[in-house]
């Protein structure tokens, strides 16, 4: 089995790769190294995975490369390529969320079409919701995004139902709902605080703390790529954790577990939501899908990682 992996040097994506090969599959990896955190820890991401011969990089910008190539024989395309951060989606960056996330979209869509996979994976996020209509939120409810990023995920999710209602394309669009684990984004919450917890620093809170989130591990998520890939589904599916908490109960967590933590405590931003739950039905019925992994767990993977490969924050 040959599959494509877009935004495959991410800490999704990467992740991704990892299993895929694990599970016999050869890899054809895509990444554009956009400069939204360093290069480095993207190439540290991937660095084990080049030494296996089935894991074939490609450093490639899917809004100026000739993508044929990469789709033609591929049996199943995941599609994670994305510019990320809601906070960073405002003003004049929203140019880079709508040239990286829709027309990096739309050109792989349209270059499937010549050699169409057996399922095209997408990953959407929870920021289509924006603030829900009710909780825990399930695909019925009308997205209504609160940031230019949400705008733009929620687009390249039409698009791919666009495509497989027109062509027939086998889409399958998971909305992920805040995805933490071992290597996170050096620019999200959970990377933040536990690199304050392993390391001291000052964590900066946005808000009261009393928001939530559903936060799923990201071996889950991968597993629900996988399994949706694997399946006759397509649609749209919430994907999520079970683990509807606050932020302080998160600190209050990881402070057991690291020592007490200084906490700087912000204003909130805008385009950030005040609450996330995901009802994770549909993707139950039509692949199987369940969360297996405790907050409490995750949190201590991502610390354990952190003591042996992380660097104090700047």
């Amino acid at each position: 089995m040959i599959a494509l992996v877009t935004g495959a040097a991410g800490f999704i994506g990467s992740t991704l790769c990892g299993r895929l090969l694990a599970d016999g599959a050869s890899v054809r990896a895509v990444d554009a190294f956009t400069d939204f955190y360093p290069r480095a820890r993207k190439e540290a991401n991937i660095e084990a995975l080049r030494a296996d011969e089935r894991f074939d990089f490609l450093e490639q910008d899917l809004c100026e490369a000739s993508l044929t190539p990469l789709v033609d024989g591929a049996d199943v395309v995941y599609h994670l390529a994305a510019q990320p951060g809601v906070r960073a989606s405002w003003g004049r960056d929203f140019e880079i969320y709508a040239r990286n996330n829709v027309l990096g979209t739309q050109r792989l869509l349209e270059a499937c079409l010549n050699d169409p996979p057996d399922k095209f994976v997408f990953a959407s996020s929870s920021s289509v919701y924006g603030d829900a209509e009710a909780y825990p939120t399930s695909e019925s409810v009308t997205p209504r995004p609160v940031s230019p990023y949400g705008v733009t995920k929620l687009a390249s999710e039409h698009l791919c139902e666009l495509y497989r209602a027109n062509f027939g394309l086998p889409t399958a669009s998971l909305r992920l709902f805040t995805v933490y684990g071992p290597r996170q984004r050096p620019d999200m919450a959970f990377s933040r605080l536990v690199a304050c917890g392993v390391h001291g620093g000052t964590f900066e809170l946005y808000g009261d703390g009393e928001q939530t989130r559903d936060f799923t591990f990201v071996d889950d998520v991968v597993t629900a790529m996988t399994e949706a890939a694997a399946s006759d589904w397509v649609g749209v599916a919430n994907i999520g954790g079970g683990h509807r908490v606050a932020m302080n109960e998160v600190i209050a967590t990881l402070s057991r577990a690291c020592g007490p933590l200084e906490i700087s405590r912000k204003p909130p931003v805008a385009g950030d939501v005040r609450h996330t739950a995901a009802d994770t039905s549909v993707a139950a019925a039509a692949f199987g899908y369940e969360p297996r992994t405790a907050l409490e767990d995750g949190l201590k993977a991502m610390v354990e990682w952190e003591r042996e490969h992380g660097e104090p924050p700047t």
